[in-house]
């Protein structure tokens, strides 16, 4: 009779524990439910704020990405202001690369003006693969010159970054900016710690004209990054991170699938605890200055040393140092 009655209670407990995790198992079902219906209404939301504009990028580029013989993500990032235009050069070109191993995030600025062999062309500025060839092309002149393997591709018009700062962070992105700036760049800007909404943030990021030139810039723009991506760790920049991407779908090209590009942006954005390690090519003393009739301008580069600085940089201790870098 005893073990009857131990074996009807066992059967309660059983039973009770079974329909704790039933309940368990629909809260988390409600909660994910209602995670994907919030982000598919913040992504149409976004869709609806860029509704009648034009397409700005062109959507059917070929790209032969290969992959990165250590098992790392790189993924070339393009700034384009195309205009209205069909072609255009590439304003702002990093590698960004992701160790899954490590969790480490680490990006590559290539200056647009340095002097590079374009396979199939004469020789030019860096920037001017992306005109003639789109991402592709300038993939097999960075592979060419630089000896870095790309596997994904991603371009942003700058109108698209405008649309995704003020999405982002309405009141504006924090900035200290180092001087008045104010030619070629749509905006006026005043020294001091400021906001700077997207517009602003875009000019500062892009202001070349002064005594540092390409290489100031170049340092504005992997400080921008790391603002901004303390930006989007914030509680509401998650949360809107859905309606970001509706909102400059126009503006925004890659080769990644949805899925993909998803869990890297997961991966990298709430790896909070490590900052972007950055670095500027070409590093100090590898580059001089030189001219060419058909070019202009031009940074004539030593590629030994700027290839031994870059597989150092993402295969080594990642601790090259030179001015613009940040985070190490």
């Amino acid at each position: 009779m005893e073990s009857r009655s131990r074996f009807d209670q066992r059967r309660k407990n059983k039973g009770r524990r079974k329909k704790k995790r039933y309940k368990i198992l629909t809260v988390l079902l409600i909660i994910i439910i209602a995670l994907i219906g919030y982000s598919a209404f913040q992504y149409y939301q976004g869709l609806q704020m860029s509704k009648g504009d034009p397409s700005a990028l062109k959507t059917d580029y070929k790209f032969n990405g290969k992959k990165d013989k250590n098992g790392k993500i790189n993924v070339l990032l393009l700034g384009v202001d195309t205009r209205g235009e069909e072609k255009s050069r590439s304003d702002t070109m990093m590698v960004a690369q992701y160790d899954p191993k490590t969790e480490q995030t680490k990006i590559v600025s290539l200056m647009r003006d340095m002097y590079v062999e374009i396979p199939g062309y004469q020789n030019y500025k860096l920037n001017t693969a992306f005109f003639l060839g789109g991402p592709e092309l300038l993939r097999q002149t960075i592979k060419k010159n630089f000896d870095l393997d790309i596997q994904y591709y991603a371009i942003v018009d700058f109108k698209g970054f405008e649309k995704s700062i003020d999405t982002l962070a309405p009141d504006g992105i924090e900035i200290n900016v180092e001087k008045p700036m104010s030619e070629k760049i749509g905006v006026s800007l005043q020294p001091g710690l400021q906001k700077l909404h997207g517009k602003e943030l875009l000019g500062y990021a892009r202001f070349r004209h002064d005594a540092e030139g390409d290489f100031g810039r170049v340092a504005r723009q992997q400080k921008v990054l790391e603002a901004v991506k303390d930006k989007a760790l914030s509680l509401g920049g998650v949360t809107k991170l859905p309606k970001i991407l509706g909102a400059v779908q126009p503006y925004y090209d890659t080769n990644m699938s949805k899925l993909n590009e998803l869990a890297l942006l997961k991966d990298v954005l709430f790896n909070n605890d490590k900052k972007i390690k950055t670095l500027r090519v070409p590093v100090d003393g590898s580059y001089s200055d030189g001219y060419y009739s058909h070019a202009g301008a031009v940074l004539e580069v030593d590629f030994e040393k700027n290839k031994e600085a870059i597989d150092e940089f993402l295969n080594g201790s990642g601790s090259t140092g030179q001015s613009g870098d940040s985070g190490q």
